[in-house]
């Protein structure tokens, strides 16, 4: 089965990653002299992936109207990871494990921007549930920049049982929720950690709230009480590779 991805930045990071581009669709009187563009044709030149010419309006119906760039690439259905994966993958490179979890994250914008920043960040895989919660679409992709074909992404069924996992493997597991009582730069982000960023609406679920081993917050001292998830998850991604940098100096 396949997928499609679109926007030239999404595709150029597709191929250059694992991930298998089985052809790639160009729109019609498209410029590409000494663009993106070019280069993406070169570099499916290279891998002997088909190029083709079609209509604009093609893209579009393929796209479902998103902004494409004149672009869109067909490629291989996403082959998940394991949580045992990401922990082998952080072995390998001789790092503590270093893991976002997302707790019902609705919003693929949110996704997207998420799973950017985790993968600049260093962690070395993202959890995401199976149901209820925004699946890796191509507008994940195109909103992470093509980050998601660079970064460990698995599905679990059950994140409270992950967690659970987790602490068996003496991974930390950091949740951020409003309600927590340690400021997040006074938290210890240091060591094998897990982070967990809850739903964009209700937070964390209860189970999973209360199966992390602290809940920490950002300091709020304007009149919003609150942040965006992918906002707040990310300071606090990169806070945790602030620390992590810190000490392994």
């Amino acid at each position: 089965m396949s997928e499609y991805i679109w926007g030239r930045n999404p595709i150029m990071e597709t191929l250059h990653s694992v991930r298998k581009v089985k052809r790639i669709l160009l729109a019609e009187g498209s410029k590409r002299e000494g663009g993106t563009l070019n280069t993406i044709i070169q570099e499916a030149q290279k891998r002997q992936i088909p190029v083709e010419m079609v209509p604009r309006t093609r893209l579009d119906q393929m796209s479902k109207g998103a902004v494409h760039q004149g672009c869109v690439a067909i490629v291989a259905e996403r082959e998940y990871a394991s949580t045992d994966d990401i922990l082998a993958l952080a072995a390998q490179r001789n790092e503590p494990p270093f893991l976002l979890l997302l707790d019902s994250i609705q919003d693929v914008n949110n996704l997207g921007s998420l799973l950017r920043t985790a993968e600049a960040a260093g962690v070395h895989g993202v959890i995401i549930p199976e149901h209820r919660a925004a699946e890796v679409n191509a507008t994940v992709v195109k909103t992470s920049a093509g980050a998601t074909e660079h970064i460990m992404i698995a599905r679990e069924t059950n994140l409270t049982r992950t967690i659970d996992y987790l602490k068996q493997q003496n991974i930390w597991v950091v949740g951020l929720a409003g309600e927590g009582d340690t400021l997040y730069t006074q938290a210890n982000l240091t060591g094998p950690l897990a982070v967990v960023v809850g739903n964009e609406g209700k937070g964390m679920g209860r189970l999973v709230r209360e199966h992390c081993d602290v809940l920490i917050k950002l300091p709020m001292h304007g009149y919003i009480n609150s942040l965006n998830a992918a906002v707040a998850g990310s300071i606090t991604l990169y806070e945790a590779l602030r620390q992590r940098s810190l000490a392994s100096r």
